[in-house]
């Protein structure tokens, strides 16, 4: 029977981005203008990255992140990395699904969405944009604690679901979703290796498009979508299948962890809408990962009832707490959402309460800044949030990382 991975996750987690310094925003700005050299840049991100990681140690958070400092989006460079994608700095908006979460919320701000990444040929994991960033996060901590530090990835889907049917690669590169789907997931192998050599063992890919399933907004318009030869449902089993192909020679003590996503951008605005209960047995029961991050701030994202498909071998972090407003939450309030969580997990599994906050942990729904300009909320709004997290943590678990 598989078992329980612990430590990580941590009974108080968050999610992976951190709001940057006027300094580093202000350098990187003047870097992309050409008025600043690349070594300006490295020394303020090195600078940065130090002096939050010494803020995750003071305030109890063991998965550390380097605040995804050295990124303009939360996705990264994974994918412009790749041999066989290209990245385009404006895509005609005749290649997106004008119905997918993150690309209607550009439309209805009057924008069309900014830089894109298109497949162009075969696709090859080339070498590793990601392993510089870890290795040099590891090497602020004592070695004892690499082991526990976080690095976040993009959906291996991101570049899938946004784009119109035939529209995702070109037609004479890839015959099927399936061979596109069966390459991008041995990308994800190498690269996984490539980090867990490096000393990486908690890896948490960070994936919007999954909670899109979630929302009638975009399931209403998938159905009007006469390009489309997928229902959702079949499109969903396919990416959960890409998961479990690029996971299915992991080593055993990597943790891996997915956060489903409801869209975090400029203006602490969020992209899809709905309750889990649309996915919930297909996404805890099939999809083979240790741990799901999700967002449970809001009514939005609909009750704890989905818990109950959670099996007794897989955590909950619960994002009760939200990134994106400095509002402080009441925390006996917030204890009460988990145990009130905990006992769905607990039904489910017939087991009891006690057992089922096992599976659990708490977290800020969302990172503070998956852009790089950061949430409508400040570096104190910000501390106040991890410093509650970590309270909660402590009075549900007490004595436990």
């Amino acid at each position: 029977m598989a078992q329980l991975h612990r430590n990580p996750p941590f009974r108080a987690e968050h999610l992976g981005s951190l709001l940057r310094t006027d300094e580093l925003l202000k350098t990187k700005t003047a870097y992309e203008k050409g008025e600043a050299p690349e070594s300006a840049l490295v020394d303020i991100e090195n600078k940065d990255i130090n002096e939050i990681v010494e803020t995750q140690k003071k305030l109890g958070f063991p998965g550390a992140s380097d605040g995804e400092y050295r990124r303009h989006m939360f996705w990264g460079s994974f994918f412009p990395g790749l041999e066989g994608f290209e990245e385009i700095a404006n895509v005609d908006i005749d290649y997106f699904r004008l119905y997918a979460p993150d690309v209607a919320a550009f439309i209805e701000e009057g924008h069309k969405p900014g830089e894109s990444v298109l497949c162009t040929g075969k696709i090859k994991h080339v070498g590793s944009t990601y392993v510089d960033q870890f290795k040099y996060l590891a090497s602020r901590v004592a070695p004892e604690e690499v082991k526990n530090l976080k690095i976040t990835l993009a959906a291996p889907n991101w570049y899938h679901l946004r784009y119109k049917e035939g529209k995702a690669y070109p037609s004479d590169v890839y015959s099927s979703d399936d061979e596109y789907f069966g390459d991008i997931a041995k990308a994800y192998q190498a690269e996984l290796q490539i980090l867990y050599d490096a000393g990486c063992r908690n890896v948490q890919f960070d994936d919007p498009n999954l909670a899109y399933f979630c929302s009638d907004k975009m399931l209403d318009g998938w159905k009007n979508d006469p390009l489309n030869k997928y229902t959702p449902q079949e499109l969903f089993d396919k990416y959960v299948k890409q998961y479990n192909d690029l996971l299915s020679n992991r080593p055993a003590d990597l943790h891996v962890g997915v956060h489903i996503c409801r869209g975090n951008f400029v203006g602490s605005r969020h992209f899809s809408e709905g309750g889990y209960d649309l996915i919930a047995t297909k996404l805890f029961k099939e999809l083979n990962c240790d741990t799901y991050y999700l967002e449970y701030d809001t009514p939005r994202a609909g009750g704890f009832e989905p818990l109950k498909e959670l099996p007794p071998h897989k955590n909950v972090i619960l994002g009760v707490v939200t990134s994106k407003f400095p509002q402080l939450e009441d925390k006996e309030e917030m204890k009460k959402r988990v145990y009130d969580a905990a006992k769905f997990i607990a039904e489910g599994n017939n087991i009891s309460v006690e057992q089922a906050l096992n599976q659990v942990g708490v977290s800020p729904q969302c990172g503070f800044a998956s852009h790089r300009e950061g949430n409508a909320i400040d570096h104190d709004g910000m501390i106040a949030k991890l410093k509650l997290v970590r309270d909660i943590a402590n009075d549900i678990w007490p004595g436990q990382l």
